[in-house]
């Protein structure tokens, strides 16, 4: 599709994965899409090496321009932003909070596309806490932008069925390509007049803070689906983990990221206690039911088998308790 004169000129926020399938459609749909603003490079791994986005290396394979403001909110970056001129901005994954007046620039405002059925679930992580908390069900929303952290007004909504051992990452892929279209056909319908802004019902309104390292701490206490939740929810970042320390107490205990569990229903034991731990099985009982370790990974080592580890981990042992 050509671009039209009566399409708007829409600025691209975005900084995560997930805002890609947005503006891979806003651009095949012939969108004027007059800039890309995504966060600053920031320092990975080890080397702290500096590693553009995934959604900045598309945008200058397609020839759109690239603005990287410390903060978007600054009042000398305000002015660059009033010097394009756009008349929409679109947001998605782009992890600061926009300002009033960042979003009193453009005439038509902004839209942004949430990974969840809000009301439920606004803040930095609905994937992930979605799937900790046993959800069912998942989606995506388009709302018009206020100050206040995805309160706005919904334009649209799609829904999708969780899978009981789907991933955060692989459920968040599927959203974002299940929000791309929504959100152009919404901006459509807001240029043509025809867009509804349904107001959210504060009193369903639930929370979906930032994850952290320590959010992937198992906790054997709960029951076997709760862990198996966790492990799910915390793919990819930050990792879910265990740990088991060694009765002789000779050396540290053994820390285990767990990135694959199954639940067992036919094994009993205290919580933490490890059931099964030969062959292919490395079982370790939850409040109720057991928790199969599928996939684990030692630090500095690559993800592994159960049976892999287990043939290289003769410390770890039936009876002990993580």
């Amino acid at each position: 599709m050509s671009m039209s004169a009566d399409l708007p000129r829409i600025v691209m926020v975005g900084t995560g994965d997930f805002a890609i399938p947005t503006f891979i459609q806003l651009l095949d749909e012939g969108f004027p899409v007059i800039a890309l603003i995504t966060q600053p490079e920031r320092p990975q791994g080890r080397q702290q090496v500096l590693v553009p986005s995934r959604i900045k290396q598309l945008a200058i394979e397609r020839g759109i321009p690239v603005e990287q403001p410390e903060s978007i909110n600054d009042p000398t970056y305000l002015e660059t932003l009033r010097r394009l001129n756009p008349d929409l901005l679109v947001t998605a994954a782009y992890g600061q909070i926009l300002s009033p007046d960042v979003l009193a620039v453009p005439r038509l405002g902004g839209v942004n596309l949430h990974g969840s059925i809000l009301p439920a679930y606004r803040g930095a992580a609905p994937v992930a806490r979605a799937i900790q908390n046993g959800e069912t069900e998942a989606g995506v929303t388009v709302i018009r932008m206020t100050p206040r952290v995805d309160a706005g007004g919904m334009l649209a909504v799609a829904r999708t069925l969780i899978d009981p051992d789907e991933t955060a990452g692989t459920l968040e892929t599927r959203l974002s390509e299940l929000g791309a279209p929504l959100i152009t056909q919404a901006i459509r319908d807001l240029v043509a007049g025809h867009a509804v802004a349904l107001k959210q019902d504060r009193s369903q309104v639930s929370k979906a803070p930032k994850l952290r390292k320590e959010d992937g701490r198992i906790d054997w206490t709960q029951s076997a689906r709760a862990v198996h939740n966790l492990v799910r929810a915390m793919q990819p970042w930050p990792g879910a983990f265990a740990e088991w320390t060694i009765p002789d107490g000779s050396k540290p205990p053994i820390r285990l990221m767990v990135h694959q569990t199954a639940v067992v229903n036919d094994h009993v034991g205290s919580p933490g206690e490890i059931l099964a731990a030969g062959g292919s099985d490395l079982i370790v009982a939850a409040a109720t039911g057991a928790v199969r370790l599928v996939q684990v990974q030692m630090p500095g080592k690559k993800p592994m088998s159960a049976d892999a580890f287990l043939r290289g981990q003769p410390r770890l042992k039936e009876g002990q308790f993580g």
